[in-house]
């Protein structure tokens, strides 16, 4: 069970800072241009986040990650409704003076990482659909709340870049996952490409299971073009954080389309000086985007 009392000595925005740096996450790369207001709250989003997924990855045993995750769902009601015991729970309390983040949207991410402790095979790419706005296009959501925003289309921008997120991260880390026996590529999808679980488990390379990658890589961007028509012009300013998120993990999608089966062989990554790049250069494009769209205007 989770002992609160280990984190005591920490100040809670010094634990969830230091939680997303060390993580090695695009996410990270992507608050740095954001006001310390707004930082604050994306950052122990960030670090919930990171707990909530702990809680299946780092352990073995089913029965005590769904122990943990109870937990940490007495914790976000702590959070909304009374004295927060971590400092994650203390960090996330104090931005729900500045942003009306939805109660229910946490308790919706547990939901998705509970699905980690019971299902392991998806049959089709609607029962992923679940389970990827559950662990994303949740967490798009409350992203966007902090981000800021005026027009509702905004909302659907950011469901659709959560899955996006979440379907890079399946192609990225088919191999690691199919190691613990999780195969998050549907079922219906192996089918097609005349592939079975066992081809992924031994990462048996060939033509088919080529093809089925790319086809997966065509969904996810397909995921980010979805989302960027939804993102309305008003909007593109405030959620700029999610656009440089979404710049470096297309940037990484990108390179992973290049030998898409060396997923099978190292998992796919970009330095952290690259995203720092890809990060610096985003937020740039973005401002003298919005500067010409002032001129326009």
């Amino acid at each position: 069970m989770i002992n609160p009392l280990k984190f005591a000595h920490m100040k809670p925005d010094d634990y969830c800072q230091e939680r997303a740096a060390n993580s090695g996450s695009s996410f990270y790369y992507s608050f740095l241009f954001l006001p310390p207001e707004k930082r604050q709250a994306i950052t122990a989003l960030y670090a919930f986040c990171r707990e909530v997924d702990d809680c299946v990855d780092e352990c073995s045993d089913p029965a005590l990650a769904r122990q943990k995750l109870d937990w940490w769902r007495t914790e976000v009601e702590r959070v909304f409704h009374g004295k927060p015991q971590h400092p994650v729970g203390t960090a996330l309390a104090d931005s729900l003076g500045h942003f009306a983040l939805d109660e229910a949207h946490f308790h919706a991410i547990i939901d998705g990482m509970l699905m980690d402790t019971t299902q392991h095979r998806y049959a089709s790419f609607d029962e992923l659909s679940l389970y990827c706005y559950r662990v994303a296009g949740v967490v798009g959501l409350l992203a966007a709340e902090i981000f800021g925003y005026q027009d509702p289309h905004t909302l659907d921008y950011a469901k659709h870049l959560g899955t996006a997120f979440q379907l890079t991260n399946i192609i990225r880390d088919v191999h690691e996952d199919a190691r613990r026996d999780r195969i998050y590529l549907p079922q219906e999808d192996l089918q097609r490409f005349g592939l079975n679980d066992q081809d992924i488990i031994d990462a048996r390379v060939s033509d088919a299971m080529q093809q089925m990658l790319t086809y997966q890589i065509q969904r996810a961007q397909d995921f980010y073009r979805l989302a960027f028509a939804a993102l309305p012009e008003a909007d593109r300013h405030s959620q700029r954080s999610g656009i440089i998120m979404a710049a470096i993990y297309q940037r990484l999608l990108k390179q992973i389309s290049k030998q898409p089966l060396m997923v099978f062989r190292q998992r796919a990554s970009l330095s952290p000086l690259r995203k720092l790049w890809i990060a610096w250069s985003t937020h740039r494009g973005e401002n003298r985007r919005q500067r010409q769209s002032a001129r326009h205007a």
